[in-house]
């Protein structure tokens, strides 16, 4: 299952527009979609974990150290906003259907409440955090 990261972002980039016009999940989708995988719909951003892991996505146990182009932030909701938020990350910034200023949270709604939020990563594009495990070889 390839996808193409660059076609996805080139395509977020490019639909994203000046200020949120209510259709996160609609536009992350759509990005996705564009660097070639079949992401099922879901009716809020906050649903959509199990549809990303269906094509390659894995949650992150954790906020990456390091954010890399492509990942993807699922947000639970916050009053006012019962479907919760979705964006990814393009190498610069977040967005979502429109560029982010702020980091990942879309709002200063978003920011004061803190909701939960899950990071998710493309398997093709995933690193592994390192291991305590130290693997060395004999010679013979």
């Amino acid at each position: 299952m390839f996808w193409d990261c660059e076609k996805a972002i080139q395509h977020l980039n490019q639909h994203a527009r000046a200020h949120s016009a209510g259709r996160c999940a609609e536009f992350v989708r759509e990005a996705i979609e564009a660097g070639g995988l079949i992401v099922a719909r879901r009716s809020s951003a906050k649903d959509y974990g199990p549809s990303l892991e269906a094509v390659m996505f894995r949650a992150l146990a954790e906020w990456p150290r390091t954010v890399i182009a492509g990942d993807v932030a699922v947000i639970q909701p916050v009053a006012g906003h019962p479907h919760g938020h979705m964006a990814m990350y393009n190498g610069a910034g977040w967005v979502s259907d429109f560029k982010q200023l702020h980091g990942y949270y879309p709002s200063p709604l978003y920011r004061a409440a803190k909701p939960a939020v899950v990071f998710y990563r493309h398997q093709l594009i995933y690193v592994a955090p390192p291991t305590d495990l130290q693997v060395t070889t004999k010679l013979a």
